[in-house]
């Protein structure tokens, strides 16, 4: 027995990896610390698609095919294909009995000819009054029964693909087989109406007439959207034309489904389909630019895949509140862009169905938002870029180890010295002994056997961030900058500082406590005023809880206060600021200073109101002005704060 071993080749590959979907909540992370909300986020990486993940396109990579397939048949041909044929068999066959009648002098050939001279204009009353003429030419005779027979398959082919093919050589055995398929099909919408119908109806049916539909529908719901589709398409095509070519071809379509006895099943079968899918586009007109006339039948294909193409576009576009890819219809991508298409679109559902089954992402009311397992990671993330500007020697290593026994142990020991008040590592001593003493049954600890575990002092701080949440940090695009150092700071006090009490304070026109799970999706305020009175306040109660913290209090703004709190609770807004605005800010600025709070102040603009402001709080605290870009103003309050506890 031999193998062969070569490239998977249907579908996806069954032995690649696992999707890792920490790549995916990355490349998302990139955008919200950018200052993106986590639902804006995960709609630009769909549309992007991840990099190396299989080389799998994203949302805009199909919408660019939707589009690019969208204009090939755009400009495929002419809509008018079938009527411009059926005139042109109508004109030969005429011209032919013409030449036949021409050299005959006698006065049935004037007669015959003078019935020709009568035909009316349109093709369809036309071909209704030659249907009883009898032909002296053979050549003209053939024709006519040629042009019968195209308005035959065009008509049916149009309302079911692939019939042109099958009554490419009609008989009448053919054709009343096509009747007895439409009389079954009515029949068993009926039943299904009433709710008489079965899924063995539905298969004994395909078992008598399921050579007539390619697209092999699965049952009866399926079959319906197939002819509901076609038909809204054979009505989008009439709509597209001129009221004179649609009136003519409407009229040809009726004429030829009369003479095969199909008119009424027709007409049942169309009003049954509009009431079951009144949703498609009936008799929405299409323009076509191409230059090649169009059969009928390939006309109604093309504007069934044009319909198709519009849907999609829409549903790739995922700009319509809640939009979820599983909107995106998928034997509409099968039929549109192929197999692979499927498989791209499947990759993407899998991110976003990974993202929320891990718990990075969860839906509140409708809006996408990180779970506080995904806002760590994008904490850990902005501190680790922070750092990465830092230089080596900045980065405040306080640790001292020999801490005493009060400190926080580090997991780590060392041999025991005179003086050390570290608490024993009683399992490595014992295992010193043990090794010195070769196993034996006893075991006996010397001097050199004890070791000691290793502490480091951390002193406990109070730490209160106050962000400016106003729109002016929106307008001068210092949003994003605040909101990951808010994110970093968080990440540093929880992760390097545990025994520190951290608070996060917005501001604009009042101020608010933010929870460590809202910042990665937290958004500037659409308000004016820049009230930090409201948030020095609430940064006090913080501080006065934690009475014996060091108190550390940062300030990140890009204006001056323009609005206080009244006693009322109501904010005032004010700008230029007034005089009171300014006396009851500074009031609190002074109970910090009363607090041994030091208040360091980051300015993200270069405004002289808000620098003469700053600089009177720092001659009434003591504490530091920092001109900060946006740019650096992590690595600024990170810094900051590590000199400030290392100091401490």
């Amino acid at each position: 027995m031999s193998y062969r071993y070569g490239e998977y080749r249907d579908g996806p590959d069954p032995l690649a990896p696992p999707y890792d979907v920490r790549s995916a909540l990355d490349q998302m992370g990139d955008a919200v610390l950018a200052g993106s909300n986590p639902g804006h986020a995960l709609r630009d990486l769909l549309k992007q698609g991840l990099p190396g993940a299989q080389d799998r396109r994203g949302l805009d990579d199909l919408l660019r095919e939707v589009r690019r397939r969208r204009r090939e048949l755009r400009e495929r041909g002419r809509l008018d294909g079938t009527l411009e044929r059926a005139r042109a068999l109508l004109d030969k066959a005429i011209g032919q009995e013409r030449s036949e009648l021409f050299p005959d002098p006698s006065d049935e050939a004037r007669l015959r000819e003078s019935e020709l001279d009568g035909l009316p204009d349109d093709p369809a009353s036309a071909i209704q009054e030659l249907s009883g003429y009898e032909w002296r030419s053979a050549a003209a005779r053939q024709t006519f029964e040629e042009l019968r027979d195209l308005l035959r398959r065009e008509v049916l082919d149009s309302q079911f693909r692939g019939m042109r093919e099958a009554l490419a050589n009609p008989d009448p055995a053919a054709m009343e087989r096509v009747r007895q398929m439409m009389s079954a099909l009515n029949d068993m919408l009926d039943r299904d109406a009433r709710g008489e119908h079965t899924q063995a109806d539905f298969e004994e049916f395909m078992s008598d007439y399921g050579d007539m539909f390619p697209e092999s529908p699965r049952n009866l719901e399926e079959l319906v959207d197939i002819l509901a589709r076609r038909a809204a398409a054979t009505q989008r095509l009439l709509a597209s034309l001129t009221p004179r070519q649609r009136e003519e071809l409407n009229a040809l379509i009726n004429q030829t489904l009369e003479q095969a006895g199909m008119g009424e099943q027709m007409r049942r079968l169309g009003e049954s389909l509009y009431s079951r899918r009144p949703d498609l586009a009936w008799n929405t007109p299409e323009r076509l630019t191409g230059d090649d006339p169009m059969g009928m039948g390939d006309a109604v294909t093309a504007l069934d895949e044009l319909a198709d193409l519009t849907q999609l576009e829409a549903a790739l576009r995922q700009d319509y509140p809640g939009a979820r890819l599983d909107d995106i219809d998928e034997a509409a991508i099968r039929r549109a862009l192929g197999r692979s298409a499927v498989d791209d679109l499947e990759a993407l559902r899998q991110i976003e169905r990974e993202l929320e089954q891990q718990g990075y992402l969860r839906r509140q009311r409708g809006k996408l938002e990180l779970t506080p397992k995904a806002v760590r990671r994008l904490g850990e993330t902005a501190l680790r870029r922070v750092f990465a500007s830092l230089d080596s020697g900045r980065r405040g290593d306080h640790d001292q180890v020999d801490a005493g026994a009060a400190g926080e142990l580090t997991g780590s020991s060392r041999p025991w010295r005179f003086g050390d008040e570290q608490p024993i590592d009683v399992v490595r001593t014992v295992v010193n002994g043990v090794r010195r003493g070769g196993g034996g049954g006893t075991v006996t600890l010397s001097v050199d056997d004890f070791e000691v575990a290793e502490t480091e002092r951390r002193t406990a701080a109070a730490v209160c961030l106050l962000v400016d949440l106003s729109y002016s940090m929106a307008l001068r695009g210092t949003w994003a900058a605040a909101k990951q150092t808010a994110m970093a700071l968080q990440a540093l006090v929880s992760s390097k500082f545990p025994q520190d009490s951290v608070q996060i304070i917005g501001f604009s026109n009042y101020a608010r406590v933010l929870q460590p799970d809202e910042l990665a999706g937290l958004e500037w305020d659409m308000v004016q005023g820049t009230n930090l009175h409201h948030a020095l306040l609430i940064a006090g109660r913080h501080l006065d809880r934690h009475p014996d913290f060091e108190p550390v209090v940062l300030v990140v703004t890009d204006g001056e206060p323009t609005a206080h709190l009244r006693r009322n609770g109501s904010a005032a807004f004010e700008w230029p600021p007034t005089q009171e605005t300014l006396e009851l800010t500074l009031a609190e600025v002074d109970k910090m200073t009363r607090r041994r709070a030091t208040l360091n102040v980051f300015m993200l603009a270069e405004d002289e109101r808000l620098k003469e402001f700053v600089n009177e709080v720092a001659r009434r605290n003591g504490g530091r002005v920092f001109s900060s870009g946006a740019d650096r103003l992590g690595e600024y309050v990170v810094s900051d704060f590590l000199r400030t506890r290392r100091t401490r």
